[in-house]
């Protein structure tokens, strides 16, 4: 437990600069998200603008976690609070951002795994084969990962469907793995899978919370001043 507490912890470190980025963002558009609703003679309640933050903070998190080259955080957050890991300098010695990317050589050549790449499900027989630690780790935190992203739209917006889950974790995954390819990170068809699968499992988590507690559920989501819409 305490190995997987540290590897769940390792990766939300990673999230945490865009993040807090995505927050501060959020409060300066505050007044004019206001204006907007008021305009529209809504309200949004405060276990609703709650739900909204933790959404838009984790979908920054995610980019922050999958749009970025492997171990770039972990480089970042050493020259913030240790300092001493590379002699850290723009283009003159030490670091550079092209450190990180892969060259269009590399990138290129990579051209030649396209057909395992997108191959369903050998990577997901290879975790339930092997029962690794490491392959059963990733391949279930693919799934949870992506289940925010089928819970809380549907949380928040009345009339989401779970078509547009699975619409939103498959386009979402495959717009990832696509720039992952040019980064140097890993990409596989079952990676999609997996997350498409997340979103799809977020939203009948939220079926499940509005059957048992539905009027609960309600206060999540925009009400028209002075009254509840229903259903």
């Amino acid at each position: 437990m305490l190995e997987v507490a540290q590897d769940v912890w390792g990766y939300v470190t990673q999230m945490i600069p865009l993040g807090l980025s995505a927050l501060v963002i959020l409060m300066l558009l505050g007044p004019i998200r206001k204006k907007r609703l008021s305009q529209l003679n809504l309200v949004s309640s405060a276990r609703r603008e709650t739900a909204l933050v933790l959404f838009v903070v984790f979908c920054a998190g995610l980019a922050a976690l999958t749009l970025f080259p492997a171990n770039f955080w972990a480089y970042v957050f050493d020259w913030v609070f240790r300092r001493d890991y590379w002699n850290w300098g723009w283009g003159v010695s030490g670091w550079r951002l092209a450190d990180f990317y892969p060259s269009w050589e590399e990138t290129v050549s990579g051209l030649d795994y396209l057909p395992d790449m997108l191959t369903p499900f050998q990577e997901i027989r290879r975790a339930l084969d092997h029962m690794s630690y490491w392959l059963l780790f990733m391949l279930l935190g693919n799934i949870i990962m992506f289940m925010p992203l089928g819970f809380f739209p549907a949380l928040l917006w009345r009339k989401w469907r779970w078509w547009k889950s699975l619409l939103a974790g498959f386009c979402t995954s495959t717009a990832i793995e696509f720039i992952q390819f040019f980064i140097g990170r890993s990409t596989d068809i079952d990676d999609v899978i997996l997350n498409t699968t997340g979103a799809l499992a977020g939203f009948w988590v939220f079926c499940l919370l509005r059957a048992v507690f539905p009027n609960f559920i309600e206060k999540f989501q925009c009400q028209p001043r002075g009254g509840y819409y229903r259903g």
